[in-house]
């Protein structure tokens, strides 16, 4: 009787309690201790950290300005593995999205402009990488395990309109007084600083479509008139204030890549490349100071001036790194200047998308034609100046250039450099032959040199990108770059697409790289 009325006691409860309570299992299971959502705001500041591009990686060994010269280090090889991988990225891009629709407002239109913003950034990144990508069928979970690849025309004509809808919602919401959003770590949160950005992005992705500016439905040359010929509409950067850039943060930790704590380590495992340098002193461009250090050999053996361009030598990066490493070990070459990227841990802000190089993309999109009436040698003097700005020399007037002393010990230390005040002038930098602007060819080559200049330690492989597209600066090849003696043209496809996506990652290589996963294969922009 007891074993009744318990049993039908313990019914009694779980009756009660699934309906009286009436939660399910997921339910039950929430830790309503903990959030369940994760504010749009924080999951912009992770986006920003995930795209964020830092100096001192491969990428600028790839762009041929700061090299390797000991193997067991690194190496300056064009063996090209797999690229970029931003899918989780991408899908906290459609969560920010997603979670901003449940806010309050501007946050639903903020920072669904935003997330148009990244989704065009980063597939296009991906794709300049590698080629075709999947992109309408990605990120959809187990709903789609194995997407089909877009044409990386697609993606460019898709970003393009990611693009446009950005800066028509930005331009709304800032004509209805909406200023900021939270989360930023760029802008403050600055709405038109965003969308100075985004039009920024959409003039560099037109002139990386250079070679297909006959393509009626890319229409590269009409979209670059549309939007540098209409400023108000489509705001552009205007001055280096609206570069996207980022100034590290010791007090959290968060260091400049070379830094006075590591130049013990790493100062000399790497140095100047001559594609770099060369371009520099064949042109008498005082950016070099601020930049390099003189070779020590030229200056303590060979009783070279230090302020001499002739003083400042990179390395051939198709050189076999025994020799490059011999040589470096005697001093023979610069390296990266000591004052200005070792002796703090902020170092100097790095710039992922600037008005420099936007500068030169508008002055090689008047160039080309792109533009009627406009003029190409405004835009391109205005990005010079800009980045000797950024440098601080003068337009007219002394630079304080410092100089790493031999067998100093701490180079924190201001009196373990030697100073020289070099006179700097603008007017007579410009006014040599090979900087003043010309028209046609030979003014994009200088357009070119110059965006190069200016890219050094920012912008990831831009500078590799434009080389690819223009074969501006010449970049050298030999037994320390590999690949026989190639650059190479792409990147490979994740080992993941091969095992996991097989049957999609086939068909996209068979059209478009005759079936192998080449990295010297042509992706469809540079055809």
């Amino acid at each position: 009787m007891k074993n009744i009325f318990k049993t039908g006691g313990l019914l009694l409860a779980l009756a009660l309690a699934s309906t009286g309570c009436n939660k399910g299992l997921d339910e039950l299971t929430v830790n309503e201790n903990k959030p369940n959502a994760v504010p749009a705001s924080l999951l912009f500041t992770g986006i920003l950290n995930d795209a964020y591009e830092a100096p001192n990686g491969q990428n600028e060994v790839w762009d041929q300005y700061y090299i390797w010269n000991y193997t067991y280090y690194g190496n300056d090889r064009y063996d090209f593995g797999a690229g970029a991988n931003y899918y989780t990225t991408l899908k906290n891009v459609e969560l920010m999205a997603a979670q901003a629709q449940t806010e309050a407002a501007p946050n639903p239109q903020a920072y669904g402009a935003l997330a148009n913003f990244f989704r065009a950034y980063l597939y296009t990144r991906m794709s300049l990488e590698m080629g075709d990508l999947p992109q309408t069928q990605a990120l959809q979970g187990l709903d789609g395990l194995a997407p089909a690849y877009d044409s990386q025309k697609a993606i460019f004509v898709q970003a393009f309109k990611w693009l446009e809808s950005a800066n028509t919602d930005l331009g709304t919401l800032i004509a209805g007084g909406a200023a900021t959003v939270p989360g930023d770590i760029y802008f403050g949160g600055s709405l038109a600083q965003w969308q100075k950005t985004a039009n920024t992005l959409r003039v560099r992705l037109l002139l990386a479509l250079s070679k297909k500016n006959g393509d009626a439905d890319l229409n590269v040359a009409g979209q670059f008139a549309a939007i540098v010929g209409n400023p108000t509409k489509y705001p552009l950067m205007a001055s280096p204030a609206d570069n996207m850039q980022l100034l590290a943060n010791p007090a959290t930790n968060n260091f400049y890549p070379t830094n006075n704590r590591d130049f013990g380590n790493e100062g000399s495992r790497k140095n100047m490349s001559a594609t770099y340098v060369g371009l520099l002193t064949q042109l008498q461009d005082p950016r070099v100071f601020a930049t390099c250090e003189p070779a020590r050999y030229l200056v303590d053996n060979q009783k070279q001036s230090p302020t001499s361009f002739a003083s400042f030598v990179g390395a051939d990066p198709g050189l076999d790194l025994g020799i490059m490493n011999d040589q470096a070990g005697k001093q023979q070459y610069s390296f990266l200047n000591r004052k200005r990227y070792y002796s703090t841990l902020a170092g100097e802000p790095s710039i992922q998308i600037g008005y420099p190089e936007l500068a030169f993309n508008i002055a090689e999109g008047i160039n080309r034609g792109w533009l009627a009436g406009g003029n190409a040698e405004t835009y391109y003097t205005a990005g010079i100046q800009a980045s000797m700005a950024f440098y601080g020399l003068p337009t007219s007037g002394p630079y304080t250039a410092y100089f790493y002393r031999p067998g100093s010990a701490d180079v924190t230390v201001g009196s373990n450099y030697d100073t020289y005040v070099i006179p700097v002038s603008y007017a007579t930098y410009y006014a040599q032959p090979a900087v003043k602007y010309a028209s046609g060819g030979t003014g994009l080559t200088q357009i070119l040199q110059q965006k190069y200049l200016a890219l050094f330690r920012h912008s990831g492989l831009e500078a590799y990108f434009t080389y690819r597209r223009t074969g501006v600066p010449t970049f050298t090849t030999g037994p320390g770059t590999g690949n026989g003696g190639r650059i190479a043209q792409r990147f490979k496809y994740p080992d993941s697409e091969r095992s996991a996506n097989t049957a999609n990652y086939q068909t996209a290589l068979g059209s478009q790289y005759g079936g192998n996963d080449d990295i010297n294969g042509l992706i469809y922009l540079l055809k």
